[in-house]
């Protein structure tokens, strides 16, 4: 009679899982430092700003640095909330306008009978190779050609399409939406854009959540470079940087700018951080 085959489970040890833990704290730890040096520095004198060797932490707050932003900034042409508008308004649109257009692109490639679904989609994913440096003079002469220079829509638009989004949207619906629910609504009489309304993006929540973050995160710090002149058109972090022109004597204040900046995206990482965990493990994305 043939012997059983015997399996070794194998567990870390309790001294194995405390130098784990150990390691992961230390790399987070240390992501985090450039943050807690910036509020830090947010909060220091002018007399800690130019002390050498530089120190790390504050000794003696103080809120000076963020009283002295208004005095920096009344000598604006135009007033701080036109840029703070300018900043939430094209945040916000081309936030859910980028995730409706990865949304629907991903249903088309994930449940859809369309022929060449997959040649369009292996050309999206060549897409994710390109960098972004690469195609500005491209993307400047398209822009320039159909007159969106200085302009909103020089914001909104090319935020729109993402070979990321739909990528990462395509996958999670993959795993997600189960083609049996879509044929069971199909027999009940509803139609392409009511299963996507009513059954792929209720599903897909948090895939879509967490193209919100990462949207939200990179359209609320954009600078316009050579393509927005017009100064009411400008954003809140393309005044805030100017302050950084003062040298090191306003390196607090610029500091405090930057935490200020800082507040909008982080409250949407708490919203939606449970979300981000959730796609990333179920759709494969290290």
């Amino acid at each position: 009679m043939p012997k059983r085959q015997e399996y070794k489970r194998y567990t870390r040890s309790r001294a194995g899982n405390v130098l784990y833990f150990a390691f992961l704290f230390l790399a987070g730890a240390f992501s985090v430092l450039p943050m807690i040096y910036c509020v830090c520095t947010a909060f220091k004198p002018l007399d800690e700003l130019l002390v050498f060797p530089p120190r790390f932490f504050v000794r003696r707050p103080t809120f000076e640095n963020f009283l002295s932003l208004p005095s920096l900034l009344e000598a604006l042409r135009v007033p701080v909330s036109r840029y703070l508008f300018n900043s939430v308004f094209t945040s916000v649109v081309s936030t859910v306008l980028h995730i409706f257009a990865a949304s629907a692109a991903a249903f088309a490639f994930s449940k859809s009978k369309i022929k060449g679904r997959t040649v369009l989609f292996l050309i999206v994913q060549f897409s994710l190779l390109y960098n972004a440096y690469t195609l500005a003079v491209p993307q400047y002469l398209i822009f320039s050609n159909l007159h969106m220079i200085d302009t909103f829509w020089i914001y909104i638009l090319p935020a729109i399409p993402s070979s990321m989004g739909a990528f990462l949207m395509k996958q999670y619906m993959d795993i997600s939406v189960p083609d049996a629910l879509l044929e069971a609504a199909r027999i009940d009489g509803a139609g392409v854009f009511r299963m996507y309304a009513r059954i792929v993006l209720p599903i897909t929540k948090p895939a879509w959540m967490t193209l919100f973050l990462f949207s939200f995160r990179d359209m609320w710090s954009i600078i316009p470079g050579g393509t927005v002149f017009s100064e009411e058109l400008k954003t809140l972090p393309y005044v805030m940087s100017s302050i950084t022109a003062g040298g090191t004597a306003r390196a607090g204040s610029a500091m405090a700018a930057a935490v200020i900046l800082m507040i909008p995206p982080i409250i949407v990482y708490f919203i939606s951080q449970s979300n981000v965990m959730e796609t990333m493990s179920t759709a494969g994305i290290k």
